[in-house]
C-alpha cells in the first residue's frame, strides 16, 4: 500500500495517546516513566516540540502538543518512544515490541475544547483510582503547570498563555485549578472515549472543516455530539490514527496531516 500524503498544519493542536504493547504494564516502574519524560524533554530541546500537557502511566501515555513545524511531532514521538523502549529492553534483556504499532492523534479545536482536553489528561490517574487529586501524581503536566520548573521544563507555558489569551502565569494557574476542581465535582470516573478515539473534536464548524479536507477518507466516519463537544469518530480500530496507512508507525515519513488551512473559512 502506498504511503499517504502529508499536509502540514501550522499551529494545530493534537491529543496523542500511545499504549504499551498488548496493554502490558511496561511502565510500572517510576524510573521508566522518568526516562520517558526525559526523552520528551530531549524532543523539546532537539526538535522544538511544543508540549501543552502530558501524563505517563503504567501502560500508556497522553500527550498534548502543537504542530509548529512539519515533521516535528513524528520525529519527536520516534525519539521518545524508541529510546524509552530501547532502554527498557536492554535493562530487562527483553526482546519484542514495547509499544502498540500505532499511536492515535485527535485534533483539538483551540477554544473551550482545549481546556476540556487539558483537564481530561490531568484527571487520568483520578479516573483510574490511583490518586484522588492530580497534584498527587508526580509525572504529569498538572504539577508542572502549577509549579513550573526552573530547569528541564517540558510544558511550554508561553504557548498555553497565548492559546488562551491570558497575560500572566498566575492567572492561568488559577484558571487551570478552577477547571480541574470543577470537573472533580462531576463524574470523573467515567472514561470519555471521544478524547482518545476520535479523529477530531471541537465545534460543528471545526468538524466540518476536517470532513472537507478528508474528502473521501471521511466516508463511513460518524459525527457524534456529546457534552464534551462534536467529534468525528474513527470508522474502525480506535488506535488507528488520523495518520492513515496500513502501518502507521512512528516513522515521520509514514503519516499525513489534514491541511485545515486549505479550506475556506466557515
Amino acid at each position: 500500500m502506498p504511503r499517504a500524503h502529508r499536509h502540514y498544519i501550522p499551529g494545530c493542536v493534537w491529543h496523542i495517546t500511545h499504549r504499551c504493547h498488548k496493554q502490558e504494564f511496561l511502565l510500572s516502574f517510576e524510573k521508566d516513566r522518568k526516562r520517558w519524560r526525559h526523552w520528551l524533554f530531549e524532543a523539546k530541546k532537539r526538535y522544538g516540540l511544543c508540549v501543552l500537557n502530558f501524563i505517563v502511566t503504567s501502560n500508556h501515555i497522553h500527550l498534548l502538543v502543537v504542530d509548529t513545524e512539519e515533521g516535528v511531532i513524528a520525529k519527536s514521538l520516534q525519539l521518545v518512544a524508541g529510546r524509552t523502549a530501547q532502554e527498557f529492553n536492554q535493562r530487562k534483556k527483553r526482546k519484542g515490541a514495547f509499544w502498540e504499532d500505532r499511536y492515535h492523534a485527535t485534533a483539538v479545536e483551540t477554544d473551550e475544547h482545549l481546556a476540556k482536553c487539558i483537564v481530561y489528561i490531568d484527571l487520568n490517574m483520578v479516573r483510574a483510582g490511583v490518586v484522588t487529586h492530580p497534584s498527587e501524581y508526580k509525572l504529569s503536566g498538572f504539577n508542572e503547570i502549577q509549579n513550573p520548573l526552573k530547569r528541564y521544563a517540558v510544558i511550554d507555558i508561553k504557548a498555553l498563555l497565548d492559546l488562551f489569551s491570558i497575560d500572566n502565569q498566575e492567572r492561568f494557574r488559577r484558571e487551570h485549578r478552577h477547571w480541574v476542581e470543577a470537573e472533580l465535582q462531576a463524574d470523573v470516573k467515567k472514561r470519555k472515549s471521544l478524547w482518545s478515539e476520535s479523529i477530531a473534536i471541537g465545534s460543528e464548524g471545526f468538524i466540518e472543516k476536517i470532513q472537507q479536507q478528508l474528502g473521501l477518507r471521511a466516508k463511513g466516519r460518524l459525527v457524534v455530539s456529546e457534552k464534551e463537544g462534536t467529534a468525528l469518530k474513527e470508522a474502525s480500530a480506535p488506535y488507528n490514527t488520523l495518520f492513515e496507512g496500513k502501518k502507521s508507525t512512528l516513522r515521520p515519513d509514514n503519516s499525513y496531516f489534514v491541511d485545515l488551512n486549505a479550506s475556506n473559512s466557515s
